[in-house]
């Protein structure tokens, strides 16, 4: 009967040491519970510095885009302003030529102020000679076709710009 109570006495062994097994592997679990729920607190609690960089350079990349299209719309505005200054300029000066009396053929260029430049070219296309079908007199008289040709230029950050107008006139030929 010895055996069977050494036996007892190891099966009481062996439930005791599974019970404190079981404990320990249960007291294991709960620190790595603590322990998890320790490092998801502090990440609740703030941003890492690599997320908070990263941040940065998402917001840094994004302004530049903002910064570029700002600043190219700028350059837009600029360069129709500059246009619509050189087209009435232009406007002015073809005027001026054409309206001179008499029209004399010839090349002319000058600065106009504000950074632009303008030349002007008035040269004969063509020569006829008309007779008034209701003159008492059987007098008549040259005219010549002339090319009116004004440039306005300028410089911008691109390089020289131009606007370029063109009409033709008739003036009174030399008699």
């Amino acid at each position: 009967m010895p055996f069977t109570s050494t036996h007892k006495g190891e099966a009481i062994n062996d439930g005791i040491r599974e019970s404190e097994a079981r404990a320990r592997r249960k007291a294991a679990g709960n620190r790595r519970t603590v322990r998890s729920l320790h490092a998801r607190g502090s990440a609740a609690r703030g941003f890492t510095l690599l997320e908070t960089l990263i941040a940065l350079i998402i917001t840094t990349l994004a302004l530049a885009v903002l910064f570029h299209g700002g600043l190219g719309g700028l350059r837009s505005v600029q360069a129709t302003s500059n246009y619509e200054q050189a087209i009435a300029r232009a406007r002015s000066h073809l005027t001026l030529a054409v309206h001179a009396s008499p029209l004399v053929a010839g090349e002319w260029q000058g600065n106009d102020g504000g950074g632009f430049t303008w030349h002007l070219r008035v040269a004969p296309i063509a020569n006829t000679t008309v007779r008034p079908v209701t003159a008492l007199t059987p007098r008549s008289f040259p005219l010549t076709l002339y090319s009116v040709t004004v440039w306005i230029g300028w410089r911008d950050i691109y390089g020289v710009r131009a606007v370029h107008l063109d009409t033709q006139q008739i003036g009174q030929g030399a008699g």
